[in-house]
Formats: C-alpha cells, sequence, structure tokens
C-alpha cells in the first residue's frame, strides 16, 4: 500500500527529476530491499556471518519484477515471521524470528512455520509454500529453491534447475497454487486487467470499491448505468473514447449483474428485519409507571408533613433527617425516571445468514458479505491477570463462528512482558487443534478451561462417532499446553539466566584478550530477558533496565497468525494430524500481538491509551468497520454473539447505532452472591430500561463498537444537516447553532464518500485530528462505507449494495505494520484530538462511561443486547476488600465526571432529556453516601438522646410511612417481573448499596473533592490478615484484607448495637417510659443493621470458624448482664423499673 500522498507526489514533481542514486541494500527472503549506510555495511561486512549484497537497480523493460501476487504472498509470510519495534527517535526494525516458542509450531499462518529452506548455497531465503504450508516446487526433481533464486534461474540462467541442471518445463508458477484471492472470474477478452488491478496499490483497489454508492436496485429504478461499479466488479478498463466490453453482453461470465426479471423479484420480495422489538406486557408495565406516579405523590404529601410538623423536643435531630430525606427522595427520581420504559429486544440469525451469507444475484458464490470485526483484548500485567486466562479468552475469540476472513483479534499487553507474548504464542499453537475442533463438534463454551470444567454430561446432543475420541485427545494436548503456559515464568527466567551467563563469559574472554595481564575490573552486563530465537526481547525485562521496563520501552507488534485464505481450508486425514479435519475449515482468524511504545516523560492514560493505540493498529493492518472489545478476563460465552450484535448494527436505521453493549455475566461466584457481584439489577434492569430511551451506558466490556462514531464522527441524519452522513460534502441547516456548541460537543461530519465531489471539509484538517498517518487518514472512508447497512429496501438510507464486502481482504506488507508501529508511538498522539474527541476519552478513572456519554451527546443512539445463552462470561471479585475498592473506583470517576465538562447539566440538546437525567445520576449517586451516613447514624443519637424524628408515632406518620413501604415493595415486584431477576438478587443489591454508600462511596468523595479543590490524591491501602483454603472453591470469599475503607461501616453498626442495649435499659428503668420512641428508634437500627449484615459476616472469616450462634449468645448475655447490673445497683432515688413493673 502506498504511504505517499498526492502532494507529496506534486511537490516532487514541482522540484524536478530525482539524479539517480547508488544505494547499498539487502536484498531479503521477500524480495525486499534492506538500505544500508556505509557504518552499517563495514559493520556487516566486518561480522563473521556470511552475508549477500546486491546494487538496487531501478527497473527497466530488461528487468521487470515478478508477478506481484507471489511477492505479495512471500512478503506476508516474512511479514508473520517477523517481530516489528521502532518508535520515538528510533528506527522501525523488522527483526527475523526463527522461532518464537521453544515448542514447535506446525501451523501455516503461525508465526514461526516458515517452511523449508532454500538449497542454494549462500542463501538465507524460504522455499514458496502455498496455505497449507505445502512446499511449491517449480521442477519435477523437488530441487528447493526460493521465489529470488528461481527468478534469477528464470531471468539469468536461462530457465535452468539448479539441481537437476534440466530446463523448467514451466518456467510461470501457477498462480492458483498461490493465489486464491480472485474475487470475480473474468472476462476471457481481458487479459491485462488481472495483472493492472494487483499492479495497482491497496489503497486504489479499495477506493474503487467506495466509487460505487448505488445499489443495484437503485439503479434499475433509475435506468443509470453505475460505469464505477462496472470497472470494479468485471475489472473493466476504459480506453481514450472507448470500452472494452465482455463478451455475450454481460458483466462477467458468472453473470453477477441481476436481469430485469430479477431486480422486479427483489423488489417484490418481502423484507424481513434482522431484530425486533419486544414490549413489556401491559399488565406490568402500566401498574409499574401508576405505582412510580402514586409514589412521587405519596412522597411529596409526606416530605409537606414532615416539614410542616417539626419536633420541637429535639429540632436538630428532625433537621438532619428532614435534610437527608429530602435528598433520598431526589436521588430516588433521578434513578426511577429513566426505569418508566423498558425494553426486550431480539435478534433473528436465520434472516442475517440469509442476507449475508446466501448466493443471490449480487453475491453468486454465496460468500459471506458480512463487514469485518477487529476483537481488542487487553492486559497490563501477567503478575495481576494469569497467562492462562487471557490465552482461553484468545482462544475462544478465534474459535467465534463469525467468517474467519473478517474476524481479527489484537492483544494490547501495555506491561511489553515478555511471559504475555510467548503465552499468547502457545495460544496460536493450540488454535490449531481447538478451534478445529470446535467447528467440527460445534462445541459450546468455547473457552477450553470453561468447557473442561462443565458440570453436564458433555456427550449430551453429540451424533460424531468419534466425538469421544477427538474429546479425549483435545482434553490431553489442553493439560499440556496449561502445563506449558504454567512453566513459561521459569523457562523464561532459565533461558535468561543461561543466555546472561554466556555473554558474561565472553565479555570476561574478551577482557582477557585485550587487557592480558593487567588487573582485570569486574564486568557488568545487564540481565537482559531473552527470547526463543536468542534474542534479547524489545519489551520489559524481568530485571528492569533503561529502555527496558514498563514505563520505557519500544513499540512491539508481531503477527502471531498471518491473514487466512478467502476460501475454506479443510484439513486433511493423515497420522500427521491427531484428529480428522478433512471436513473442517482449518483457517484461523487473524492474530497480532501489540505493545504500544512507552517513553519517560509522557502521559500514557492508561487502558484509555492503550485503546486508542489499538484502535489506530488495527486500522492500518485490517480496519474492520467494527471493533469489539474485551477484558483479558472475559472470553465469548456464546459462539454466535457477534452475529446477535451485527443484526443491530445491519439492521435499518443500524447506522444511527454507535455500539451494542452485552450484560456482564460472572463465574466463580459464592452461590449466596453475599457482596451482589452479579449486580443483574444493574445489568437487567437499569440497563434495560436506558434501552428505552437512547441506549445503555458503555460498561467497559463485551462492547461492539462502530469505527466511525469512535472516532468522533456524527450519526448519519443528524437534526443539523440535511439528510445524510455529511462529513466529505456537508451541508449546514444552520451556522450559528453548529459553531456555537462547545467543542466536545461537536462531530466530525461524514457523508456518503465521492472522491469526485468538492467537499467543504477540507481532508488535509484531518491530520490535526487523526494525526500525521496518511494510511490512517484514508481507511476512514472505507470503514465508514463498509459499515453501512444493506441497501436492500427502498426503506433503507446509507446503505451498501450488496455483494460489496465479498472482495478479498489486503495482503499485509512489512510497509504497512511499520506504519502501525509508528501509530503506536507514544509521541502520535500530541497535539490530536485522540483522548479528547477521537477514540477512548482521557481524564477519568471511569473512561468507559465518559466514552458513552460522548457518543450519546452527539446524537447517537446505542442497543442493549441480552441473549438467550450469555454472550460473555468473566471473573468479578469475591474478596470484600476487593469488592470495596471495586466500588471505590467507579464511584471515584462518577465524583470526576460530576466535577467536569462530561457533567450531563452541561450535555447538548442532542441528548434525551431522560438519558441525561441517567447521566446525571451517574455522576451525583456518590454524594448521597454523605446524607446515608448520617441516616444511619439517626437511629443511635435517637436511642442516646431519648428523642426521635417526630413528635410522636402518631397514626398520620404510620400510615405515610407503611404507604412508602408498601409501594417501594410493589415497585420492587414489578420491577423484577419485567427485568428477570430475582427477589433474593434485589435484596442483595439493596443491602450492598448501603455497605458501598458508608464506605467506598463516601471515600470516593473525599477523594474527588481533594483532587478537584486541592489537586490532592490520596489512596486506600489493604493489607491481607488471613488466607483460605486453596482447595476451598470459594476460598478467597474468606480472605480478611484490612482497609480503611471498613472503618465507617463497623463505627455505625457498633454505634447502633450500643444504642439499642442503651435505649432498652433507659427505657426499661425509666419512671415514665417512652415506648414508642424506643420503637421507632430500634425499628430503623435494625433496619441499619439487617442492610450490614454481609458486611458483619464477611469480618467473621470462614464459615464455621466461629459460629454465629456464639455471637448471638455473646450479644444476650452482654444484654442480660447489663440488665442485671441496673437492677442490681440502681441510680440514688430510684427502685422501680419500667414504671410499675417490680424487679423481683
Amino acid at each position: 500500500m502506498s504511504s505517499r500522498s498526492p502532494k507529496a507526489l506534486e511537490l516532487q514533481q514541482s522540484r524536478g527529476p530525482i539524479p539517480p542514486q547508488v544505494t547499498f541494500a539487502r536484498r531479503t527472503s521477500s524480495g525486499r530491499y534492506v538500505n544500508y549506510s556505509r557504518d552499517d555495511l563495514d559493520s556487516e561486512i566486518g561480522s563473521t556471518e556470511f552475508m549477500n549484497y546486491t546494487v538496487h537497480i531501478p527497473a527497466t523493460p530488461d528487468n521487470q519484477p515478478m508477478d506481484p501476487s507471489i511477492s505479495q504472498r512471500v512478503e506476508e509470510q516474512y511479514v508473520s515471521n517477523s517481530l516489528f519495534t521502532g518508535g520515538f527517535n528510533s528506527v522501525t526494525r523488522a527483526h527475523l524470528m526463527d522461532k518464537v516458542i521453544d515448542s514447535e509450531t506446525t501451523h501455516p499462518q503461525m508465526a514461526g512455520a516458515k517452511g523449508s529452506s532454500c538449497k542454494i548455497p549462500g542463501c538465507d531465503g524460504i522455499v514458496m509454500s502455498d496455505e497449507r504450508g505445502v512446499d511449491i516446487l517449480p521442477c519435477e526433481c523437488d530441487f528447493k529453491i526460493c521465489r529470488d533464486c528461481y527468478i534469477d534461474a528464470v531471468k539469468t540462467g536461462d530457465g535452468i534447475c539448479p539441481g537437476c541442471k534440466e530446463p523448467y518445463k514451466q518456467t510461470d508458477l501457477d498462480q492458483h497454487s498461490v493465489d486464491h484471492r480472485q474475487p470475480l472470474s473474468l472476462p476471457s477478452n481481458i487479459p491485462n486487467s488481472k495483472m493492472e488491478r494487483r499492479g495497482s496499490s491497496k489503497m486504489e483497489r479499495r477506493l474503487s470499491l467506495m466509487k460505487s454508492t448505488k445499489s443495484a436496485l437503485v439503479r434499475s429504478q433509475t435506468g443509470e448505468f453505475d460505469h464505477n461499479r462496472w470497472l470494479f466488479e468485471t475489472s473493466g478498463t476504459y480506453g481514450y473514447g472507448n470500452a472494452f466490453w465482455p463478451k455475450d453482453e454481460g458483466l462477467s461470465e458468472n453473470k453477477n449483474e441481476p436481469t430485469g426479471a430479477e431486480q422486479l423479484e427483489l423488489l417484490n420480495k418481502p423484507w424481513r428485519p434482522l431484530t425486533r422489538k419486544l414490549k413489556i406486557p401491559a399488565a406490568i408495565i402500566s401498574p409499574y409507571r401508576l405505582l412510580v406516579l402514586v409514589r412521587m405523590v405519596v412522597l411529596g404529601l409526606f416530605l409537606h408533613w414532615r416539614i410542616t410538623h417539626p419536633n420541637e423536643d429535639a429540632i436538630w435531630l428532625w433537621l438532619m433527617s428532614i435534610i437527608c430525606e429530602l435528598w433520598f427522595a431526589f436521588s430516588w427520581l433521578l434513578d426511577q425516571l429513566p426505569k418508566i420504559s423498558p425494553v426486550n429486544r431480539a435478534t433473528d440469525l436465520n434472516v442475517l445468514k440469509e442476507k449475508f451469507e446466501t448466493p443471490c444475484p449480487q453475491n453468486p458464490s454465496g460468500k459471506s458479505d458480512l463487514p469485518g470485526v477487529d476483537v481488542f483484548v487487553s492486559t497490563a500485567d501477567p503478575d495481576k491477570e494469569p497467562p492462562l486466562v487471557t490465552a482461553n479468552t484468545i482462544l475462544s475469540i478465534l474459535a467465534a463462528n463469525y467468517p474467519v476472513d473478517k474476524l481479527s483479534c489484537y492483544v494490547s499487553d501495555d506491561g511489553g512482558a515478555l511471559l504475555t507474548f510467548e503465552a499468547m504464542a502457545e495460544a496460536a499453537s493450540f488454535a490449531n487443534l481447538w478451534v478445529p475442533f470446535c467447528r467440527k463438534h460445534d462445541i459450546e463454551p468455547r473457552n477450553p478451561e470453561s468447557y473442561f470444567n462443565l458440570k453436564r454430561d458433555p456427550y449430551k446432543n453429540k451424533v460424531r462417532q468419534d466425538f469421544v475420541k477427538d474429546r479425549r485427545r483435545v482434553k490431553r494436548e489442553y493439560d499440556e499446553f496449561k502445563v506449558r503456559i504454567n512453566g513459561l515464568p521459569d523457562s523464561i527466567r532459565r533461558r535468561s539466566d543461561a543466555y546472561n551467563a554466556r555473554e558474561e563469559i565472553k565479555a570476561m574472554k574478551l577482557q582477557k584478550e585485550t587487557a592480558g595481564d593487567e588487573l582485570l575490573q569486574p564486568i557488568k552486563i545487564p540481565k537482559a530477558t531473552w527470547m526463543a530465537d536468542a534474542t534479547h526481547w524489545p519489551g520489559t525485562w524481568m530485571m528492569p533496565s533503561p529502555e527496558h521496563s514498563k514505563g520505557d520501552h519500544a513499540g512491539i507488534i508481531q503477527v502471531m497468525l498471518k491473514p487466512p485464505s478467502d476460501d475454506p481450508l479443510n484439513g486433511t486425514d493423515n497420522e500427521v494430524n491427531p484428529l480428522d479435519f478433512s471436513e473442517v475449515d482449518i483457517r484461523l482468524p487473524l492474530l497480532v500481538y501489540v505493545s504500544r511504545e512507552k517513553r519517560p516523560g509522557y502521559d500514557h492514560n492508561k487502558k484509555a491509551g492503550a485503546m486508542n493505540a489499538l484502535v489506530r493498529a488495527s486500522a492500518i493492518m485490517s480496519n474492520g468497520p467494527f471493533m469489539l472489545n474485551l477484558d483479558c478476563d472475559h472470553y465469548i460465552y456464546n459462539s454466535q454473539a457477534i452475529r446477535e450484535g451485527m443484526c443491530f448494527m445491519m439492521d435499518r436505521g443500524g447506522d444511527r447505532i454507535c455500539y451494542v453493549q452485552f450484560p456482564q455475566r460472572f463465574e466463580g461466584i459464592d452461590p449466596s452472591d453475599r457482596y451482589a457481584n452479579h449486580n443483574t439489577v444493574f445489568f437487567d434492569g437499569n440497563m434495560r430500561a436506558l434501552d428505552g430511551i437512547q441506549g445503555p451506558v458503555y460498561v467497559g466490556t463485551g462492547t461492539l463498537f462502530r469505527r466511525t462514531a469512535l472516532y468522533g464522527f456524527d450519526p448519519p441524519r443528524s437534526k443539523d444537516y440535511h439528510s445524510g452522513f455529511s462529513c466529505f460534502g456537508r451541508k449546514k441547516k444552520s451556522k450559528s447553532s453548529v459553531s456555537s456548541a462547545p467543542d466536545e460537543h461537536k462531530g466530525l461530519r461524514m457523508g456518503d464518500y465521492d472522491p469526485d465531489s468538492d467537499s467543504d471539509m477540507n481532508l488535509s484538517l484531518f491530520p490535526k485530528k487523526f494525526g500525521n498517518s496518511s494510511l490512517l487518514i484514508d481507511t476512514i472512508p472505507i470503514a465508514e462505507f463498509q459499515g453501512r447497512p444493506l441497501a436492500d429496501h427502498p426503506a433503507v438510507q446509507n446503505g451498501r449494495p450488496p455483494g460489496a464486502l465479498t472482495i478479498p481482504r489486503e495482503l499485509l506488507d512489512a510497509s504497512t505494520v511499520a506504519e502501525a508501529i509508528s501509530v503506536i508511538s507514544c509521541w502520535y498522539e500530541d497535539k490530536t484530538e485522540w483522548g479528547n474527541r477521537v477514540g477512548w476519552i482521557y481524564g477519568s478513572v471511569t473512561e468507559d462511561v465518559v466514552t458513552g456519554y460522548r457518543m450519546h451527546n452527539r446524537g447517537w443512539r446505542s442497543i442493549y443486547c441480552v441473549t438467550k445463552r450469555d454472550a460473555f462470561r468473566g471473573t468479578a471479585p469475591i474478596n470484600l476488600t476487593d469488592r470495596l475498592h471495586q466500588v471505590l473506583r467507579w464511584a471515584t470517576g462518577s465524583v470526576e465526571i460530576f466535577f467536569s465538562k462530561n457533567n450531563a447539566l452541561l450535555a447538548s440538546s442532542k441528548m434525551k432529556f431522560l438519558q441525561r437525567i441517567a447521566y446525571l445520576n451517574v455522576g451525583i449517586y456518590p454524594f448521597t453516601s454523605i446524607f446515608l451516613i448520617v441516616y444511619c447514624f439517626l437511629p443511635a443519637l435517637s436511642l442516646f438522646s431519648g428523642q426521635f424524628i417526630v413528635q410522636s408515632l402518631d397514626v398520620t406518620f404510620l400510615v405515610y410511612l407503611l404507604a412508602i413501604t408498601l409501594t417501594l415493595c410493589m415497585l420492587a415486584v414489578l420491577e423484577i417481573k419485567w427485568s428477570g431477576i430475582e427477589l433474593e438478587e434485589w435484596w442483595r443489591n439493596e443491602q450492598f448499596w448501603l455497605i458501598g454508600g458508608t464506605s467506598a462511596h463516601l471515600a470516593a468523595v473525599l477523594q474527588g473533592l481533594l483532587k478537584v479543590v486541592a489537586g490532592i490524591e490520596i489512596s486506600f491501602t489493604l493489607t491481607s490478615k488471613s488466607g483460605g483454603d486453596e482447595d476451598d472453591e470459594f476460598a478467597d470469599l474468606y480472605l480478611i484484607k484490612w482497609t480503611s475503607l471498613m472503618i465507617p461501616p463497623i463505627v455505625i453498626m457498633m454505634t447502633n448495637l450500643i444504642a439499642i442495649a442503651v435505649g432498652f435499659s433507659r427505657t426499661i428503668y425509666s419512671a415514665i417510659p417512652q415506648w414508642s420512641r424506643l420503637l421507632g428508634g430500634v425499628f430503623f437500627s435494625f433496619w441499619v443493621l439487617a442492610h450490614l449484615y454481609p458486611f458483619a459476616k464477611g469480618l467473621m472469616g470462614r464459615r464455621g470458624r466461629t459460629p454465629t450462634i456464639v455471637f448471638v449468645w455473646s450479644g444476650l448475655i452482654a444484654i442480660t448482664i447489663s440488665l442485671l447490673w441496673v437492677a442490681i445497683n440502681p441510680p440514688a432515688g430510684a427502685n422501680e423499673i419500667g414504671g410499675s413493673f417490680q424487679f423481683p
């Protein structure tokens, strides 16, 4: 792909011709030339290794290169076997690796599976191979020869085979054995069109796709003939005033264009939607809305009564309570109003297959017309995020049920650890067996760890006779795979120690040879970390050193699995293969390891910065119009999940959807879900309700993004513009309304791409927004076009023609990967819009919520996709302290949002009112902790003082209290009905709301205020106090880690317990007992203690270690002793207890 812009070419032409130069270079096995300076040349010549040099002479009629398709395939093989590094003020280098891991790799797509070596003396090239990894040998004597030597033998050796010395019978290699990327059959009378197309640049071939913006249906209605479409789909060529037409008056030999009868049939064919909205039954939602209204009225009347009836005996207590109650009512409104219009949605995967993967006039071969998807997996520290968990996530992605050539996986290793790198290489190697096994037997889930730990019968619904044998073999291979993964840290350490010792010995020998009998100084050799091919790891070393630490290392890209072929590739049934895959497609998706460059002095913006680096690198290498981001511990549980999300994106109106959010489901949580880790009230309640407004918030993982929405563009048919997604040719309705909007509200307008139209959006301004990579900017309109819904009906606006995405994907070359290295460098985002208006947004701990908010603020909508079988599953912290710190991080991000320009109060008019309320609640809910803490102490203060929040427990107060409680319970029952959650889950959520509100939320408010007002950042440390049994599945649940976040709940519990004892003692002893005040205080104290029960249980540690009955009896004994003490030693002048009651 050419990375030179037209301006650069014009500048070169204006300067005149460049004088001819002779450049010293080394020709690689891929046919590329690596330039050398004089110093490099001298050093290379002086080395002991034999190197082959040549003078790079420009192409002449007598010196023509070979067919580009062959060189591109060899180039791609070179790319997949090379580790690319580079960054700020450094040269991008491609290190050709002999092997990536210690174990042997056999899959032809796998890095390190390079094939045989060339037999020509002095040549280190690799023999050409096909997609199965079988050597391509041009001579019948089977002499192994690389591409470069073959070209030399044909052009300079008179076509004589160096092995048998006989002339080659065929001097032109069979193209079909090397190139399987022919999208359409070509007319027989255009012999040169294929060569012309292959010779053109990648971007020219991509842009030729963009020239066709009208579907065949529209063309049949308007009577126009789309010349650009004919040129692209048939490889036709126009001359000066005439055109080559295929024979038989057709557009191709396969007659890909529909006839008039076929078009009429298409027009009359009933259009079927991909998704449908399932409304909540009126018998549930109508009473629910009515109860919301009733409770609002009751709350208003109650608050009015409370304000007008103060407690004159304890005005301070009344004032504190009424302030808290006013805030609770306001907070309840913010939480409840967005819930009044929940919806459910369903998809139809059969219709998706029919529209995109079934033969039709526009797609006679039935190749998949689905858009590409780039899956992002982020990890940062292999010590905290086990490589085995990440590897299982990668395997579930590679085995997903989506077209192999349309799926790409990018792993972001923000720690730059060799352990993660080799674990990913091991996963890619094991995928050679695991992925075809899943396809053959329809395995679910496709995470091997989860699959082999299933408690249900694994043989249920399996019909193949060889399933038992295959499963047993794969299980054994997986056990060995786990052993290799778990042994990687020791393996890397031993390998590095051995190579470091060797380097020390070499240095000592060299010192002795040079110093002679002089006193030798001790030699300090840096303790490097070594890769499997005996070279230094360019990332973070186990013993950090300059340029090899977590915050200081080069950018790294390794293509673990190169792009697959376009056509299915079935396996073979022979003794070499452990399983019979003769009827199974053995191709694997593209897998790329990425570690962005890090240097001291740069703000790398944590996870958000790593995700933006993946966005840019993937745009260069695969440019999928949709992106799915997953945490390293969230794997694909439903292999159809991506297709489910694509139903929404490809449906009518789907071009206005910025992302599809899937619910988070968790494994490994204790059966009682003590700390509400499943969070079902939020995922099944709040998120469904938001889907009925403008869409759910972005929660950080399990999200399918539209690339152009993440780029900061406005949705199509925006209110400020005429119909159309205008960026390349926009027409404003109101200049003042757009110019007056704040920068964070503005979007980059993108419209139907037409390279021939005059645009008032100057693409030369894009480098200021996206950076100076012209290759990256050129991919933007392509991603926008490929992400459009199918224009299979006149009502579909902004669609693309059917069959447009059946073309092959581009082959990777070294220049493309080198460009990807440049866009992940630490300086690339300087003076650009990345992190501000483009990509993941910086400046917040909860970058996910802010990123989703910006999209909704520009008028996009999102979709909540709840699948029948969970789409994704992950892990959640089940330990009390870890859970509190997780909630603390979320709440701290919400406080930062409230004090930033992302506050929903400043939202644009494109955001719906109830959506604005929901985002306002996201920023305000931590502040409820201040009032909640006060309210939790009010019962104790009431019992200590002998007063209550009201003058007396009269009928009016009790009726209001009963009405508020009943409406709350009835709302909970109806919410359980339409959301599908269970009553126990609702109650656990209520309990943890108070636990988190009195601990983590309060700390977050304190932390946020100190950061905003004084610029001081504080952290809450934790220490482990006791551990659990490793044999227990939930051992971590009982692990007690002390943290300062536990202090407020403990104080609240102790204060209320003491207050209850004091209140009982005072009331019993009093001459005129105030039983109503005691009952009011004790009731609210028990309300507080009931909510804090899971917290108290967590402090007890392992169940059974300290029986609960011990604590119960301890409390009863303490109360009895207190009463006896009061009776035995009463205050002076009192001899009665409880009025007329006489203590015996």
